[in-house]
């Protein structure tokens, strides 16, 4: 059943047909503050949704505080990206309910999703069914979800695994390079590959740094994507304005 933050970004798709979304990691911010004040400039930069998480990620208390405190302070959704079944809080609007598809080992397909699918339902958070892959080099990512990893020069693997999820249900499809990669964004013809064998929302993540990155991503094919580490670095309200207007430019293009 569709929820109040699916259908918010389905219709926000449907408007602007090209969207991003904001990742603040905690973790990654020397305090709390600061990564509260790059949500805030997000929102007002018109990014369409604030994702909190990471790999490794805040939890308990901590996790609690700086969630509440950025949904007070935001107009947009606020999505969990869960590293682990302890990246959970009541105070986010919705969740990434992701399957890390390519994964070797099956907690992280199915079995973190069982441990966690009972504290979902009781917080009341709005699970976003998610498929997700990592793709060369992986970072964190990669090697914390021992994720079999697809190779930058095999589009076709990726896309293979896009139809896959779309035939298993998921209702959205994540390809990931992991955090600030060397070797840069998804490949352009990997992004195309896979939207051209898809109708559900296609992601792309990890790597996606300058307004001309991203409006290329987003003319490849990608539907939204996530940024994090470029906002990290340096995320004022300009900056990250910027970024939105190439993912517009990048989807009237197409």
């Amino acid at each position: 059943m569709q929820g109040k933050t699916e259908k918010y970004i389905l219709d926000e798709l449907s408007g602007k047909k090209g969207l991003l979304f904001a990742l603040i990691d905690p973790l990654d911010y020397s305090s709390p503050q600061d990564a509260v004040k790059t949500a805030k400039n997000a929102d007002e930069g018109d990014a369409d949704a604030i994702l909190i998480g990471g790999s490794t990620g805040v939890q308990g208390e901590d996790l609690d505080r700086i969630t509440k405190t950025i949904k007070e302070n935001v107009s947009k959704p606020v999505v969990l990206f869960p590293g682990n079944v302890g990246t959970l809080t009541k105070y986010a609007d919705a969740v990434y309910f992701m399957s890390m598809l390519n994964s070797r080992n099956t907690y992280w397909i199915s079995g973190a999703q069982m441990l966690a699918a009972p504290m979902v339902k009781h917080y009341g958070i709005e699970p976003l069914p998610v498929a997700y892959v990592v793709v060369d080099p992986g970072g964190t990512v990669g090697w914390v979800g021992d994720a079999k990893r697809i190779p930058r020069n095999k589009p076709k693997l990726a896309a293979a695994f896009g139809m896959a999820a779309e035939c298993m249900g998921f209702r959205f499809f994540i390809t990931d390079a992991g955090s600030n990669p060397e070797q840069g964004h998804i490949p352009l013809d990997m992004v195309s590959a896979v939207k051209s064998c898809i109708s559900i929302p296609y992601i792309a993540a990890g790597g996606i740094r300058t307004p001309e990155q991203a409006k290329a991503v987003i003319k490849a094919g990608a539907d939204i994507i996530q940024v994090g580490t470029a906002f990290e670095k340096e995320g004022s309200v300009q900056k990250i304005r910027d970024m939105v207007k190439a993912v517009r430019e990048g989807a009237k293009s197409r």
